[in-house]
């Protein structure tokens, strides 16, 4: 038997030196003590941890990082970018400018919020601390135009929404961050439904790890994200993981930056490391797709992270996830100088480009019209058409369209409100003082996608809109019916708000919050004809995997 080797450590994920810009919340609540054998001790009072939760969960529903911003400049400055491309862009922005003021959210979906901690071994609480962070998550929440997203399950079938948005997913670690034992560390998330459902393990095995086969199966797996989550999206790659959860917990601190400083290269200590070479070849991979920022071009992504990790011999997971354009996470740290949180950009405006896309051919659709003749207008268009909505709208979405479902079922009628009016799918956020609604931006088209057939052949349905790719069943639907999905930016829910939506009110089942029937009236909301009455999808073409990759490693 041969001899085992020397014992060498390094930490699986070695993230390197700290780059961030912080800024102080407080000195308030943190002290410096001595202890036994000279050492210093940093307290920490459970308030400061409170304080500066609620104060990094204000920051990331309203604030963006800069250089998030300085990529969505670059792709309008891009001549290489579609017109829909630097469409989304622009909306994306001005969407930011508006958040930034610190009323409406960036996001309708303000997300589950998410807390890691790293607290250094010569760091004093009262044991608190989960609880404490918690409090600063429901001060926000509850503070701000928030949406309320958490249910609580009462029995293995019935949910009620727990109206403060915890419980939070908080998970704290005793290690000294970057080496500092008197230091505590946090990243602070919000995850909403959308980019956490696009979180995916496969389960492969040796086959996989060779460029051409790992770019056959990436070309495949990515496409299939869609644009559901909201892109443009920074994605994140792991491939191997000492277990299947070590591999999406990557992914995800991958997405959101948290790891860019981890090593380029692999040695015997077994760490993680990132490929840069693998990065920019999957990035040209999705330039290539066609899907774009949403409705066809370049921008299906911002950019791309891959990481290696070690494996069991027997298995190799593969971790997918990405972070959307409500890229809201932030870094924050307690030391004896004080409570810091990451510099966000309050002033993003700056980032607004000097340009008018107006000139871009749009299609202006009147929504006051008979649903016969909306649909007659749409029907004259190819898909991937720019459209203007003005007039009314109903929204509705999962609960709803499962009573309407019911009613159906029972033999009762299709209500008259869904045979007249196009459906929105969406949920708003709360109404701040003097707005018409909340952040109401698009949810989800596909979770609806059941309920089509049968509510098209009620009457019903016959113009829908929302955000991301929808199924084969969709489209079949809308060409046996005459129907048409309608594909709205996904993101800017504070513009549409606030420039919009001119008023809201409830049609149905008020007791559901922002889950019930409401009416909304429109002026200028953007959308692009995504499924027609022939038959066509746009996505259709554009998630099909190439039968042979140009693009690899070489």
């Amino acid at each position: 038997m041969s001899s085992s080797a020397d014992f060498r450590y390094s930490p699986l994920l070695p993230t390197g030196a700290d780059l961030t810009e912080y800024r102080l919340v407080t000195d308030e609540g943190v002290d410096v003590v001595e202890g036994p054998g000279g050492r210093r001790f940093l307290t920490v009072e459970p308030s400061a941890l409170t304080q500066l939760t609620a104060e990094a969960m204000h920051d990331i529903a309203h604030y963006l990082r800069p250089a998030h911003l300085a990529q969505l400049r670059a792709i309008i400055d891009d001549p290489k970018a579609s017109a829909n491309d630097r469409f989304v862009a622009l909306d994306l922005l001005r969407n930011a400018n508006i958040a930034a003021g610190g009323v409406l959210p960036m996001c309708q979906d303000t997300g589950t919020a998410i807390v890691m901690g790293k607290r250094g071994r010569h760091v004093l609480t009262d044991g608190t601390d989960e609880a404490a962070i918690a409090l600063g998550v429901y001060q926000a929440y509850t503070r701000l135009n928030l949406r309320y997203s958490q249910l609580a399950p009462i029995t293995m079938w019935d949910e009620k929404n727990t109206g403060t948005n915890l419980p939070a997913q908080i998970e704290l670690y005793a290690e000294d961050p970057g080496g500092h034992p008197d230091a505590y560390k946090f990243l602070f998330m919000a995850k909403g439904g959308g980019s956490a459902n696009k979180s995916y393990l496969y389960q492969e095995t040796k086959a996989l790890l060779n460029p051409q086969r790992m770019m056959q199966f990436l070309d495949e797996k990515l496409r299939l994200i869609g644009t559901s989550a909201c892109p443009p999206y920074h994605l994140a790659v792991v491939v191997g993981g000492t277990s299947a959860e070590h591999a999406l917990k990557t992914a995800k601190l991958a997405s959101a930056k948290y790891l860019d400083n981890l090593p380029t290269s692999g040695t015997m200590l077994a760490h993680g490391f990132r490929d840069l070479e693998l990065e920019a070849a999957v990035l040209e991979l999705t330039r290539d797709f066609g899907i774009g920022a949403q409705f066809g071009g370049r921008y299906f992504c911002h950019d791309v992270r891959v990481i290696r990790l070690p494996r069991h011999g027997a298995s190799c997971p593969v971790a997918i996830a990405v972070s959307c354009s409500a890229d809201r996470q932030a870094v924050a740290k307690i030391t004896p100088s004080g409570v810091w949180l990451e510099r966000l950009e309050t002033d993003p405006a700056r980032y607004l480009p000097d340009v008018d896309l107006g000139a871009e051919p749009v299609v202006q659709i009147d929504l006051n019209r008979p649903m016969a003749e909306i649909r007659e207008e749409l029907s004259k268009y190819p898909v991937k058409t720019r459209l203007s909505l003005t007039g009314p709208l109903v929204v509705a979405r999962d609960i709803a369209h499962a009573k309407i479902a019911e009613r159906l079922d029972a033999g009762q009628p299709m209500p008259q409100y869904l045979r007249d009016h196009a459906v929105y799918y969406a949920g708003p956020a709360k109404t701040p003082e003097g707005y018409a609604s909340g952040s109401f931006g698009p949810t989800t088209a596909g979770r609806m996608d059941s309920y089509v057939e049968k509510f098209q052949a009620a009457g019903g349905s016959m113009v829908m809109l929302a955000k991301g790719n929808r199924s084969q069943q969709v489209t079949d639907a809308c060409k046996t019916y005459g129907g048409f999905y309608l594909g709205s930016i996904g993101g800017p829910a504070a513009r549409l708000a606030q420039d919009c939506i001119r008023h809201v009110e409830v049609l149905e089942f008020p007791e559901l919050g922002m889950e019930a029937v409401w009416k909304i009236e429109v002026e200028d909301f953007p959308a692009f004809i995504v499924v027609d009455d022939k038959g066509n999808d746009f996505f259709a073409e554009v998630t099909k995997p190439k039968p042979v990759l140009s693009i690899g490693r070489r």
